[in-house]
């Protein structure tokens, strides 16, 4: 009896491992000659560089596309898991159907009726050719996005007058996640609405650093207290002017 139960155990954990083993390797199997064809090489480096962002922090990428995407909570983290969809492909989805006035799953439906030949195509299918203003669009909104997960993002030529003072060029090696030593911070921050950044942002940490110069810095909001301290002074003056004029 002993031996039969041992027995059902061990084939019972071995399973388990094996479905384990063939989960992890699943999720990792978009990761191999992965390729989005956007028809744009700075938009397929950056949908590379979501797939890095998603996959080591899973609950501030699903809180993004809810959040600020409009994408149903369950659609994102099916896609995610059970159809092990990359980040990437699951942000440029999203991001297509907010240009579009669209739900999610409905460019999701799109993108597995016939994606053999790339993200290009099909945007193009949806109305969105490159170079027209709704692909602009669907550059531009990037970068917003990457400020809440406090990430850096290098521009192109492209985005380069509405960002001026962004970094330009290809992503540099190390730009991928915990290369400042900040990416373990900046994750749930990622997750904040973006009207909570200025409360939950860390100054001189990459929230700052992402903004490009003249942003304002932590000195700036020292020098904000003491424009505070001044007001306080004013008021003590009026204080006394109002003693003085009750001793006349």
């Amino acid at each position: 009896m002993r031996l039969q139960m041992k027995t059902r155990m061990f084939a019972l954990a071995a399973a388990i491992a094996a479905v384990t083993a063939t989960g992890v390797a699943s999720a990792q199997d978009y990761s191999i000659n992965w390729n989005p064809r956007s028809g744009d090489v700075w938009v397929d480096s950056q949908l590379n560089d979501v797939n890095r962002y998603g996959s080591r922090y899973r609950e501030p990428f699903v809180n993004e596309m809810v959040r600020y995407y409009g994408a149903p909570r369950d659609l994102v983290t099916e896609l995610l898991g059970q159809r092990n969809w990359a980040p990437g492909d699951v942000y440029y989805a999203c991001s297509i159907a907010q240009v579009l006035g669209r739900p999610c799953r409905y460019v999701v439906q799109e993108w597995d009726r016939d994606h053999g030949q790339g993200w290009g195509e099909v945007a193009k299918r949806l109305g969105i050719k490159p170079g027209s203003a709704e692909f602009h669009r669907l550059k531009r909104g990037f970068v917003p996005t990457y400020d809440r997960w406090a990430r850096p993002i290098r521009i192109d030529d492209d985005l380069a007058r509405e960002f001026p003072n962004r970094e330009k060029g290809p992503r540099m090696h190390g730009d991928g996640p915990g290369n400042s030593g900040n990416a373990g911070k900046s994750d749930h921050r990622g997750a904040a609405p973006a009207n909570d950044r200025g409360a939950s942002a860390r100054p001189g940490k990459p929230d700052v650093a992402s903004q490009g110069p003249g942003k304002g810095n932590a000195s700036d909001k020292g020098k904000g207290s003491d424009k505070g301290k001044g007001s306080d002074d004013k008021g003590k003056g009026k204080d006394k002017g109002g003693k003085g004029g009750g001793k006349g």
